[in-house]
């Protein structure tokens, strides 16, 4: 009889693995080593301790501005007020598209030759010629004697910046800015690479013009320094100079042999007249200055996104004028060629089209009206209502100012404080947008200044 088999030997512990066909730690480690033999012939090289070429470059500050209309946008209160960002809204707080704007939309929309096609270096001909005799006027002696260099723009920030690329090129002097001036003038011209320094202009203990800070700094400045000049509605005070003033202005400059820079963004929308607020860069062409213009239609016909403008070189009168305009032209062109080629179309031939057609262009008129006498009324509004709140403080100077902004003298830390509480969004040196304000918010506003004002004294 055979012998029974002997019993199977003893699992061993590496047999009870659920996977007992892995390889043991021993194998293991030589197919790694294979693996990572491999991957290192193969996988590209790690780069990501490796220095960059831009490892230098500082974190810019975040825009104020754009900063304070995101923290608007945030705020889920329902009672929160816009008066940071510098476009007009109607009496419901909402954007107003033109009724002007409109019809030259319908007008462009029927024309069988509208297309999408690439405009000139130098823009729509139309447009600026049109542009040129809207700020400088229709009798101008520098349009009769042809002795203007016109180029659309990228609204008046591209204006700005095409000078300064231009003066940078052909005249790299000193720019001279007011104190305040707008936020991005500074920028604009250090970008081209030009210093830039400040002139005496807002007087703070009246809210109002330094006219004999201003003048003297003028008499200070270097012959061939460029003065940029805010023709009208100066951001951000409200504060311009008067007929008078901008005679006296005309004289020092003329003597001291400085280059006028006008920065017209709101032209029309400042007094609600064309012709009113184009008074100083007429008078100053009519002394026969050489000089440039930046102009905008963002504001005067709310083509904000639509980024319409214009540059405007006016040559001195004299006998090769007119060459020096063909020379201009020529070399603004190869400035506008290397940074944008071409300009946008759309919104020029909106106002091509405002600019050009009588009916429309009188319709306009009334329409500047409507949007400058708005601003004006609430600027009365909110100066009656802090007088009846018996609001500490002279407030006169918001209706003695002018255009879009006020220069309200509130501190940055009166202004925290009603952004914290009240909701109301204001830029921190307490400039305000006149045309936020309407007559659904303007008891709240008065109210919220009437107290911030009494709970946090101001220094001035």
């Amino acid at each position: 009889m055979t012998p029974p088999p002997p019993p199977p030997p003893p699992p061993t512990p590496s047999s009870s693995s659920t996977f007992p066909s892995l390889p043991s730690s021993k194998d293991n480690s030589t197919a790694l080593s294979r693996l990572s033999s491999i991957s290192s012939h193969i996988s590209p090289p790690n780069t990501m301790s490796s220095t960059s070429s831009f490892d230098a470059v500082p974190l810019a500050p975040a825009d104020p501005l754009f900063g304070l209309m995101a923290r608007y946008k945030a705020d889920t209160f329902d009672k929160k007020i816009d008066l940071g960002i510098g476009a007009y809204r109607d009496d419901y707080a909402k954007p107003w598209v033109l009724p002007v704007v409109k019809k030259a939309e319908a007008k462009l929309r029927e024309d069988p030759e509208y297309n999408h096609e690439y405009l000139p270096i130098a823009g729509l001909p139309g447009f600026t010629s049109a542009a040129a005799r809207l700020i400088l006027g229709d009798e101008s002696p520098a349009i009769a004697e042809k002795r203007v260099s016109s180029i659309q723009t990228i609204s008046g920030t591209g204006a700005v910046h095409l000078g300064a690329a231009f003066l940078a090129k052909f005249h790299p002097r000193t720019v001279y800015l007011s104190k305040p001036t707008w936020a991005n003038h500074p920028q604009i011209f250090s970008n081209c690479h030009i210093s830039t320094e400040s002139y005496t202009y807002y007087h703070a203990p009246t809210r109002g013009l330094d006219f004999e800070g201003f003048a003297s700094a003028l008499q200070g400045a270097p012959a061939g320094s460029v003065i940029l000049l805010h023709a009208c509605a100066h951001n951000p005070t409200g504060v311009d100079p008067t007929r008078e003033q901008w005679i006296k202005i005309a004289e020092i400059m003329k003597a001291g042999k400085l280059f006028p820079f006008f920065d017209c963004a709101y032209q029309g929308f400042a007094s609600g007249s064309l012709d009113n607020d184009a008074w100083a860069v007429r008078y100053f062409v009519e002394q026969g200055f050489e000089l440039c213009i930046a102009q905008s239609f963002s504001k005067n016909l709310g083509l904000y996104g639509e980024r319409a403008g214009c540059f405007h070189m006016v040559s001195p009168p004299s006998s090769n004028a007119q060459d020096a305009t063909k020379r201009i032209s020529s070399q603004l062109a190869i400035v506008q060629r290397c940074e944008i080629s071409n300009p946008p179309a759309y919104g020029s031939r909106i106002a091509d089209i405002v600019l050009n057609d009588p009916e429309l262009f009188a319709l306009w008129k009334q329409n500047l009206e409507t949007m400058a006498g708005r601003i004006i009324e609430m600027r009365k509004a909110l100066v009656e209502k802090l007088t009846e709140l018996e609001t500490p403080g002279d407030w006169s100077h918001v209706t003695k100012q002018i255009g879009m902004f006020s220069f309200t003298g509130l501190s940055e830390p009166q202004v925290a404080k009603l952004i914290e509480e009240s909701h109301i969004y204001l830029t921190k040196n307490g400039r305000i947008s006149m045309a936020g304000l309407n007559t659904h918010n303007i008891d709240y506003v008065a109210r919220a200044i009437d107290r911030v004002v009494r709970e946090i004294p101001s220094s001035t």
